[in-house]
């Protein structure tokens, strides 16, 4: 049956951020598969993997730590180093050959750590000395989150400080832009919400004190990068990592306010919880709400995709687990094509299988 041509999709348009032109407004989303080689250094596989979703208008990469002290699981990147670096130059300029364009995600993961994954055994540190639930993937399997150590307030300049150098990094290893990691229960989140933030300090109670770091950090780096070159990631509602808040409306109301000010290139959001709760967030609002381009991103589909677009509910959507399974996922919603399946099972470490092995359209014209 021929494919149908769906060229008149309003995810294929194209869409200017500052000066960076998206040929489409499809999104790769931050996707971590614990493929980095020796010392967190982004690979040849990896610039295999990056390079075949070159289609997407906009790749951002998997989350990439600051900071040795940063890191929380096995074989993801960082980008910190100076081999690091030069990993990742090769595979932006890998991803540029083929005329597409690459954030990279700045991560610190804060609590979800574990020492055995930090140097000289080091506590991971955290808002507030408080153990989440659930265990830490380490080099030696699962083990219990252990509970972290309170920053002291004279060592967040550091952490900031280290937020800087990777954004410096970046701009040397040839990225386009930069995301701030502040979803999904890490460093930053932790920060943001009240169930992991129980400072006293001028970085916890209001919610006018737990966005601070994050104020500070994008102030910090935007002496690095134009701020349309900068993005940020928010999960209002999100309990994955053991995450709550008490009033989430009212907290990411107050954060988006917040960011309106730096003039960024994007709010990336992750609409409700990776846990399947209920919604008690309304997006449309905090879309609304945000004066730049907004990306919406959790399960969406070409035609869900659409009708926000459509709607006006997004500007952007970003495309994790369909640009995994899908290294043409721009060309198969063009065409109608259908899409492979992802194979959950090769999510996470391992080698080319369920990484760069999903077949394309034009692979699959030749085996027929």
């Amino acid at each position: 049956m021929p494919d149908t041509e769906s060229s008149n999709s309003p995810l294929l348009e194209p869409l200017e951020i500052g000066d960076l032109k998206l040929k489409n407004r499809m999104v790769m989303a931050p996707l971590t598969r614990n493929r980095a080689g020796e010392g967190n250094v982004p690979q040849d596989l990896n610039k295999l993997y990056y390079s075949q979703r070159s289609g997407a208008g906009l790749i951002i990469t998997e989350a990439s730590q600051i900071s040795p002290y940063a890191q929380g699981y096995p074989a993801t990147p960082g980008i910190h180093s100076a081999a690091q670096v030069a990993g990742w130059k090769a595979i932006t300029q890998a991803v540029h050959d083929k005329g597409g364009l690459m954030f990279i995600q700045l991560w610190h993961v804060g609590r979800i750590s574990h020492p055995s994954m930090l140097p000289d055994n080091a506590l991971p540190v955290a808002p507030s000395a408080i153990q989440p639930k659930g265990e830490a993937v380490t080099y030696d399997g699962m083990q219990p989150f252990v509970t972290p150590r309170a920053l002291d307030i004279d060592e967040i300049p550091g952490v900031i400080a280290d937020y800087v150098k990777a954004a410096e990094n970046a701009k040397a290893a040839g990225f386009d832009g930069i995301e701030i990691h502040a979803a999904n229960g890490y460093l930053l989140d932790q920060f943001l919400r009240d169930g992991s933030n129980k400072r006293t300090d001028a970085y916890g109670g209001s919610i006018e004190n737990r966005m601070r770091l994050l104020d500070e950090v994008i102030t910090a780096v935007k002496a690095v990068w134009p701020s349309s070159r900068i993005g940020v990631r928010l999960s209002p509602e999100n309990q994955f990592n053991d995450m709550a808040d008490s009033t989430p409306q009212a907290t990411f109301t107050a954060v988006v306010g917040m960011l309106n000010k730096h003039d960024l290139g994007y709010l990336h959001v992750l609409e409700g919880d990776m846990l399947g709760a209920e919604h008690k967030v309304d997006y449309t609002e905090l879309r609304k709400l945000f004066t730049g381009f907004y990306m919406a991103n959790n399960g969406y589909t070409q035609a869900t995709g659409e009708q926000s677009l459509n709607a006006g509910n997004a500007d952007l959507i970003a495309y994790g687990q369909l640009f995994l399974a899908n290294p043409d996922l721009v060309e198969r919603f063009k065409r109608g094509s259908e899409l492979n399946e992802p194979d959950q099972a090769t999510y996470y470490g391992g080698d080319e299988k369920g990484y760069t092995d999903y077949p394309s359209l034009e692979l699959e014209k030749l085996s027929a």
